[in-house]
C-alpha cells in the first residue's frame, strides 16, 4: 500500500538533524585530509601515529571524568569488567584503520584509494545485517546506489582534472586500503552497537583509553626515530593541533549520528567529503569546480533522502552477543531507531504513523540532549533544542 506524504515526511526535522550532523562530519574528514596534506607535502612531516595518539589522549582526558561523574565508579566498573574486550576491539580496529589508510596513500594511486575506500560501505551494510539485525528495503538499496553513483562522478571529475598520481607499489597500497576500509567498517558498526547500549561519553572515553595504549605502543615502535629528528616549527605545531581538534569534534559527534541513524547513513554522508575538499582546493590552490562536482554532490544528498525517508524493517532487538546479553546498570533502554519500521508494515493511517514517529523522535532527541548536557552543550531539560 502506498505511503502518504504525511507519513514519509513525519520526521523531517529528525532527518534535517542527521543530515546536518553527517555533513559536519564530512567537513571534519575533509579538514583532517587538508591538514595532513599540509604536514606531508608542505612541511615534509609524516607522523600519523603521533597525530592519532594525541586525539585518543584528548578523548580520554575529557570524557573519562564526565563518565565517572555521570555514571559513578560502580556502574563504570561493572560495564568495563564484563565488556572490556569489545572496547579493546573497537580501539584496535579504529587505530589500525587510521594507520593503514594513511599508509595506502604513500603506495597506490589516488584513483585506487578513492575507489577502494568505498569498500567500507558494503562492509558496514553486511555487518549491520548481522550485528544490528537491519533488514534493508529496496529504497535503502536505491539510496546506497545513488550515493555510490555520486561518488563515481566525483572520481571521474578528479581523473578528468588530472589529479591522479602514479603508484609506487600498487599491490601493497591496494591491500593496505582494503585492510583500512574493513577496519573502519568494523569500528563504525561496533561503535554503533555499543552506543545503542551505553552513553556516548562513556563509549568515547574507553575508546580514548584503549586507543591511547594501542596507538602509543605502535607509535613507539614505528615513529620514534621520526619524532626524535622532527623540527617542531610553528607550522608543524599548528597543523598538528588543528588536526587533533577536528578529530576530537569528529569522534564526539559521530556516536550521536550512529544512535540517531546508523553507521550506514554515516558512511553515505561522508561521501561528500571529496566535494568539500574541492571547495578547499578552489580557495587554497585555485582549482576549478566543474559542473560534474555539483551534480555528484546533489546525487549523494538525494540518495541520503531516498535512503532515510522510507521506513525499513528492523527487528525489536539487536543481535545477542557475549557481554550484552544481560542488561547492566547504566544501559540505555532499547527502542527502534527513527526512520525504521520495527514490524516492517507500512500502514495507511498517516496520523497514527506520524504520531509514532514524533514519539520516537522525542525519545531519541531527549537522550541526545541528555548526553550533550553532560558536556555543557545544552541546558538541562531542553531537548527541544534538537527538535
Amino acid at each position: 500500500m502506498a505511503l502518504s506524504a504525511t507519513r514519509v515526511f513525519a520526521d523531517w526535522r529528525h532527518f534535517l538533524l542527521i543530515l546536518v550532523l553527517g555533513q559536519i562530519l564530512s567537513l571534519c574528514i575533509t579538514s583532517t585530509s587538508v591538514l595532513s596534506n599540509k604536514l606531508a607535502i608542505h612541511q615534509n612531516v609524516t607522523i600519523p601515529n603521533f597525530q592519532s595518539f594525541l586525539v585518543y589522549v584528548l578523548l580520554f582526558i575529557v570524557y573519562m571524568p564526565i563518565t565517572l561523574i555521570r555514571l559513578g565508579p560502580r556502574k563504570v566498573w561493572l560495564n568495563i569488567k564484563k565488556r572490556f574486550y569489545w572496547y579493546i576491539l573497537l580501539a584496535a580496529v579504529d587505530v589500525e584503520g587510521n594507520y593503514f589508510v594513511i599508509k595506502a596513500y604513500s603506495y597506490t594511486s589516488l584513483l585506487s584509494c578513492m575507489l577502494l575506500d568505498t569498500w567500507t560501505l558494503p562492509c558496514v551494510v553486511v555487518l549491520s545485517f548481522f550485528l544490528m539485525k537491519v533488514r534493508y528495503g529496496w529504497t535503502q538499496v536505491l539510496g546506497v546506489l545513488m550515493c555510490l553513483g555520486g561518488m563515481g562522478m566525483l572520481i571521474k571529475g578528479d581523473m578528468d582534472a588530472g589529479k591522479n598520481y602514479t603508484a609506487t607499489d600498487a599491490a601493497k597500497g591496494d591491500i593496505f586500503m582494503i585492510i583500512g576500509a574493513t577496519c573502519y567498517a568494523l569500528s563504525n558498526t561496533i561503535e554503533e552497537f555499543i552506543v545503542r547500549h551505553r552513553p556516548q561519553y562513556e563509549t568515547v572515553a574507553w575508546l580514548g583509553f584503549f586507543g591511547t595504549i594501542i596507538n602509543g605502543v605502535q607509535m613507539a615502535i614505528i615513529e620514534h626515530e621520526n619524532l626524535r629528528e622532527l623540527v617542531w616549527t610553528k607550522e608543524v605545531v599548528g597543523y598538528t593541533i588543528g588536526f587533533d581538534l577536528v578529530m576530537f569534534v569528529l569522534y564526539t559527534i559521530a556516536p550521536f549520528l550512529f544512535r540517531l541513524s546508523s553507521a550506514t547513513f554515516y558512511n553515505l554522508s561522508i561521501l561528500t567529503s571529496d566535494f568539500y575538499g574541492l571547495i578547499f582546493a578552489k580557495y587554497m590552490f585555485h582549482d576549478k569546480i566543474t559542473p560534474i562536482y555539483a551534480g555528484a554532490f546533489s546525487l549523494i544528498v538525494v540518495g541520503l533522502i531516498v535512503y532515510h525517508v522510507f521506513p525499513y524493517k528492523e527487528p525489536d532487538h539487536m543481535a545477542s552477543i557475549p557481554g550484552f546479553r544481560t542488561p547492566l546498570p547504566g544501559d540505555i533502554e532499547q527502542t527502534p531507531r527513527a526512520g525504521s519500521s520495527s514490524d516492517g508494515r507500512r500502514g495507511s493511517d498517516a496520523d497514527s504513523a506520524a504520531s509514532s514517529a514524533n514519539k520516537l523522535d522525542t525519545k531519541v532527541t531527549a537522550q541526545l540532549a541528555a548526553d550533550l548536557n553532560s558536556q555543557g552543550v545544552v541546558r538541562a531539560g531542553d531537548p527541544s533544542r534538537f527538535a
